[in-house]
């Protein structure tokens, strides 16, 4: 799956199509199978090795910041906005209730902790926001988390993959760690996957 492939994604699209995923993937229904994690990591894996982008770093990670809170916030309004109806929408291609009942449960559990710690959870971080919309979480406080941890997230991932692509057994093995990066991408896709169809037969 090419579009899977966060370095295909950045050689492609380059700056725009990084922070076009990074919101759709933050708080956009349909940006669920997006790789975030994995996009940022190899954001800062190619900054380091001056591959496709040639952006400073600290503006790259100020724009991917940006992106990541401007998701959530859609992502808010709209659960807001759509409310209890959103739990009753019936499956589809794109959207399946098992997604929004765990991003619910992660939600009840932490509270507004949830906003930040979602963050580092693939799936139930582009349904968190929704769901705190949803719930009439007061607004003020999810600003506040969501600042948070969009900056928390954006700037950790990307740094991550910055300073371990310089490390000289990462940049001489770079392309065999893209590999292991789009097979981790896949991994939580498939995960769930499997988990649906146990689910079914149950």
């Amino acid at each position: 799956m090419r579009y899977l492939d966060p370095e295909w994604l950045i050689s492609t699209f380059g700056v725009l199509g990084i922070l076009a995923i990074v919101f759709a993937e933050s708080g956009l229904l349909i940006g669920f199978f997006l790789p975030g994690d994995s996009l940022l990591f190899t954001t800062g894996l190619l900054v380091a090795g001056g591959q496709y982008l040639h952006l400073p770093l600290w503006l790259v990670i100020v724009l991917i910041v940006a992106a990541a809170i401007a998701g959530d916030q859609v992502g808010y309004v709209f659960g807001r906005r759509v409310g209890p109806a959103l739990f009753r929408r019936p499956n589809s291609r794109l959207f399946k209730q098992e997604n929004l009942t765990r991003a619910q449960e992660f939600f009840d559990r932490y509270g507004a902790r949830s906003i930040v710690l979602a963050r580092f959870v693939p799936i139930v971080r582009t349904f968190t926001p929704i769901v705190a919309g949803a719930s009439r979480m007061h607004y003020r406080t999810f600003v506040l988390y969501n600042v948070i941890g969009g900056a928390v997230w954006g700037t950790g991932v990307t740094l991550l993959g910055y300073y371990l692509g310089q490390i000289e057994f990462v940049k001489s093995n770079i392309e065999l760690i893209l590999i292991g990066i789009v097979v981790l991408s896949v991994v939580p896709i498939v995960v769930e996957l499997l988990r649906g169809r146990v689910r079914a037969r149950s």
